[in-house]
């Protein structure tokens, strides 16, 4: 069940990740002093994508996770980027040149438009806690994945250990926020907060996995609690 406060509308993320596009990589490299690279790589790990493999990257974003997913699957293979922000998607297409191995598409991650079982493998960063309907995101996810395949989903999480919990709040609402108001993107990144209070935690991740169909569902906590990352399998 996710939590208060109400979550905002598909139209208003949509329009929110268009307005941060710019400077969309620059905070993530500042703001996790670099350490969003390991957590991505680690998620890419999690996906068991290998050569040749066709696989997706939902909620792309400027294309990290795909990026990374195009070396992994080299000149054999197929990486789909999906995002609904055009903007992101326009500086992916710009950062992915020398990787012709990936396309860039427009799309809705509640409705994906790939037939069942289209990939071997399949990533998210930081999408599935914007989406309006998550049950409906991972049956979608569920539903693409080939059998026998894995899904990888990187997120922000909720720690267990207090001290940690109080730590990311201090650092969110003293370290980021501030950070985003000085690019004048303020109203942009204070809906990071909240939209973490309606985040699962890992395990109610786990148990909406499983009613969506996923044999095997494990959360990993990362950078001390901090994050997290969702590993699904479908059933071969």
């Amino acid at each position: 069940m996710l939590r208060s406060p109400a979550a905002p509308t598909a139209e208003q993320v949509q329009s929110l990740f268009n307005r941060i596009a710019p400077a969309y990589d620059r905070l993530n490299g500042w703001l996790s002093l670099g350490q969003h690279w390991v957590w991505k790589q680690m998620a890419v790990s999690w996906s068991q994508a290998k050569v040749g493999d066709t696989c997706l990257d939902l909620c792309c974003g400027s294309g990290d996770l795909a990026l990374l997913l195009g070396k992994q699957v080299g000149s054999a293979g197929q990486v789909v980027g999906l995002d609904f922000a055009e903007a992101q998607l326009a500086i992916a297409a710009q950062r992915s040149y020398h990787l012709p191995q990936i396309r860039w598409q427009q799309g809705d991650a509640l409705a994906l438009p790939f037939p069942d079982q289209t990939f071997n493998a399949i990533t998210m960063g930081y999408g599935l806690r914007n989406v309006t309907d998550i049950p409906a995101c991972l049956s979608e996810i569920q539903r693409v994945l080939r059998s026998g395949g894995k899904a990888a989903i990187l997120d922000f999480n909720h720690p267990e250990n207090a001290f940690v919990e109080g730590f990311q709040q201090w650092y969110l609402q003293t370290i980021m926020i501030p950070a985003a108001k000085n690019l004048g993107l303020t109203e942009e990144y204070a809906y990071l907060v909240p939209s973490l209070a309606r985040f699962p935690t890992g395990a109610e991740q786990v148990k909406l996995a499983q009613q969506a169909g996923f044999t095997e569902a494990v959360h990993y906590a990362i950078a001390a609690g901090m994050m997290g990352v969702l590993v699904l399998k479908k059933k071969s």
